[in-house]
């Protein structure tokens, strides 16, 4: 099934304001409901490698996973649909992928990236996210962080050490628990929830949120709920104009019609109480 005219999906990315060269990466395909993004860290340009690789295997293995799912199909041993299969083996591959490069590259040796992606299908969608890139949501008015970071920061906030505001200025904050491509295996984080009409999502890496506050993100979303490309470029121009000291990259999605599988179970159940 084709969500192209059911789901739009803007975004950009933007060295930043210090850096000379950027390491984030995004992409996605409107056909499927497929976003992704990526911000890889690694000297002699390994990070830029690093999230490259991880959102091409992505994209591909997504694109050609989809064509043989049927929509709505639940996987019994695990509970999730088979989209959620399907995002999990391609994040899976895509650190073996980067860790494989490292490997046989010296000068690419210890690189990686976080990732972050969102699928689309039966009303509904898919976040996997490994690292500190974030998905958001608007809906009605309100931003909600779906992801939770995964970094040394959050487990010390996790644990009472730090409040969230003291952890902004804290200079470990970009240390990060989990990256693809670091290790042989990864443990992936994987959410599906409900997807509504005209909700705003929106993916970005931490030069994003290291820089803004939640409360500017959300201004720039629903000044421009309307146009994602403004959004998007808004939310880099406040990025940079905080001090733009990381790469920035921000894709946002919105569903602007229903989407239901055929015969989804899922989406009539839904239907009722909606």
């Amino acid at each position: 099934m084709s969500l192209k005219g059911k789901v739009l999906i803007k975004g950009q990315t933007d060295v930043g304001s210090v850096r000379d060269h950027n390491e984030d990466a995004i992409s996605s395909d409107e056909n499927i409901g497929l976003a992704i993004l990526a911000d890889g860290m690694g000297g002699h340009r390994g990070g830029e490698m690093a999230s490259a690789i991880t959102v091409s295997t992505v994209l591909e293995q997504i694109t050609g996973k989809t064509k043989k799912i049927t929509s709505g199909e639940t996987d019994d041993e695990t509970g999730y649909s088979a989209e959620s299969i399907a995002v999990h083996e391609a994040v899976t591959l895509a650190n073996k992928n980067v860790h494989d490069s490292s490997e046989a590259n010296a000068q690419y040796r210890g690189m990686g990236t976080t990732v972050v992606v969102v699928l689309f299908y039966d009303n509904r969608f898919t976040v996997a996210h490994v690292g500190d890139s974030r998905l958001y949501r608007l809906r009605d008015g309100e931003l909600e962080q779906i992801t939770r970071d995964h970094s040394l920061m959050q487990e010390l906030i996790d644990r009472g050490f730090y409040t969230p505001e003291q952890a902004r200025n804290s200079l470990n904050k970009n240390l990060v628990t989990r990256a693809i491509g670091i290790d042989a295996s990864v443990q992936i984080d994987i959410q599906e929830d409900v997807a509504m009409v005209d909700d705003v999502y929106l993916l970005c890496s931490d030069g994003v949120t290291d820089m803004i506050e939640d409360d500017l993100i959300k201004s720039a979303m629903l000044e421009n709920v309307d146009d994602l490309e403004k959004a998007a470029a808004e939310i880099i121009r406040l990025s940079n104009e905080h001090g733009g000291k990381d790469n920035i990259s921000a894709l946002l999605v919105k569903p602007i019609k229903s989407f239901p599988a055929k015969n989804s179970l899922f989406s009539r159940f839904f239907d009722l109480f909606s």
